[in-house]
């Protein structure tokens, strides 16, 4: 068996999956409304809960497991893997400053020359905390594979974002320029194995003892793989929280400007971005039960003509990338159906707009988007989509990004088109 553990936005989830691709077991839980204070703690309890939620004649068949997180979510560690500073989550975007240091250093199209990036959140730690305080940094899925291996490594998905050069699948020297390398987690790629999980832990939870532990990946490149697209000009959308677009692609595209970047994928690139906008946003307007009731409501065929821009709060990510951007959510209509309609249609004019772009700058042209998250199950959305993506539309051979962690611990590093190779 094999177990793939998601940590998104607002909860974790895990799935078991037998070789051939069947699931198991799944198990979820939800962390609550986290302060800073409090989530590394609570990140490794819910870990460990979630791994004891699986049945224990499972978790004794387990051959291998791999853990994805939010990418950008950074903490501080001392060299026993404690936390020695609040985690910066993946959306903070305060180290501008030291964003303005790697835009210098690597150019203004990094995908490390963001306030809300990896490495700038790196710096903006280091300069605060010193060696004494911090002898490592972490991505939030490195932390969490290395509270069951031991080893502190980074994939590189997650390691993008701290500078990582994907050509070498080394940190460039301008990185070493700003902060000393052995601060920072050598780079493998995902799916690589890293250890068996260490013994304590294994007796502690049920495991194997022979259970291996796989470099992860970000929660949007898990979700990618749990769709099962393997041909450039298939695309994955999720639909969460946030709004996210992956598009395989023969081309690496990376536009700073428009947050656009590319990760690898093997032979070929995962071309796309991650806008601030998404289901959160529909979560500060209506309830579950309203979203299902109203939504039945609608007629795609008929537009509200609102020119919503759907975002939480200010700033945007992709498909520009503009940290003082407002939520556009005027003018409101008579009925709470049009307005949820009106948001709905903004969402979909921000995926279009970030297909397009993507086309735009070279990538692989959209043949066919698969959704995956909550959104892709609401009809009246898909069908919204449709008519502005103007491709085939579906939903995701399976939705949950452990499920494509499952997948990678299971394939490892030969789930990429020649990844596997040396």
């Amino acid at each position: 068996m094999y177990l793939g553990i998601d940590f998104g936005t607002s909860g974790a989830r895990a799935c078991v999956m037998a070789p051939g691709g069947q699931i198991e077991d799944m198990a979820r839980l939800d962390f609550g409304n986290l302060t800073p204070d409090e989530a590394a703690a609570t990140w490794s309890e819910v870990l460990f809960n979630l791994i004891a939620q699986v049945p224990i004649s499972l978790r004794r068949r387990l051959q291998a497991l791999a853990v994805d997180g939010t990418s950008a979510t950074v903490l501080a560690c001392d060299e026993a893997l404690n936390t020695t500073y609040p985690p910066l989550l993946y959306n903070d975007a305060r180290a501008v400053d030291e964003a303005e240091a790697i835009r210098r250093a690597a150019g203004a199209e990094h995908p490390a020359a963001a306030a809300s990036s990896g490495l700038a959140k790196v710096l903006w730690l280091k300069q605060r905390l010193g060696p004494e305080r911090a002898r490592l940094y972490l991505n939030q899925a490195d932390w969490l594979s290395a509270l069951l291996s031991g080893r502190p490594v980074s994939d590189y998905h997650n390691a993008l974002k701290m500078g990582l050069d994907l050509e070498t699948g080394q940190w460039p020297a301008w990185v070493a320029t700003l902060i000393d390398l052995d601060f920072l987690p050598v780079p493998v790629k995902p799916g690589t194995a890293l250890a068996l999980v260490e013994r304590p832990r294994a007796r502690e939870l049920g495991i194997n003892p022979d259970c291996l532990v796989r470099a992860g990946s970000t929660d949007s490149i898990a979700a990618f793989l749990a769709a099962r697209v393997s041909q450039p000009g298939e695309a994955v959308t999720s639909l969460g929280t946030t709004l996210v677009l992956k598009l395989l692609s023969e081309t690496r595209v990376d536009a700073g400007e428009y947050g656009i970047y590319s990760h690898w994928f093997g032979r070929y690139w995962l071309a796309g971005g991650a806008s601030n906008a998404g289901g959160g946003v529909l979560r500060q307007h209506f309830s579950d039960d309203e979203l299902l009731t109203l939504s039945a409501r609608i007629e795609p065929a008929r537009a509200t003509g609102l020119d919503y821009y759907p975002l939480p709060g200010k700033g945007e990510r992709f498909p520009f990338n503009d940290p003082e951007l407002l939520p556009r959510l005027e003018p409101r209509p008579p009925t709470r159906t049009e307005f949820l309609q009106g948001l709905l249609e903004g969402l979909a004019n921000i995926e279009a707009h970030g297909y397009r772009k993507l086309a735009e700058l070279g990538a692989t042209p959209l043949a066919s988007v698969a959704g995956a998250g909550g959104g892709a199950r609401n009809d009246a959305y898909t069908r919204i989509r449709a008519q502005r993506l103007q491709v085939p539309i579906t939903r995701a051979a399976e939705q949950e990004a452990c499920y494509g962690s499952a997948r990678l611990a299971c394939y490892g590093s030969d789930l990429f088109p020649g990844g596997g190779d040396d």
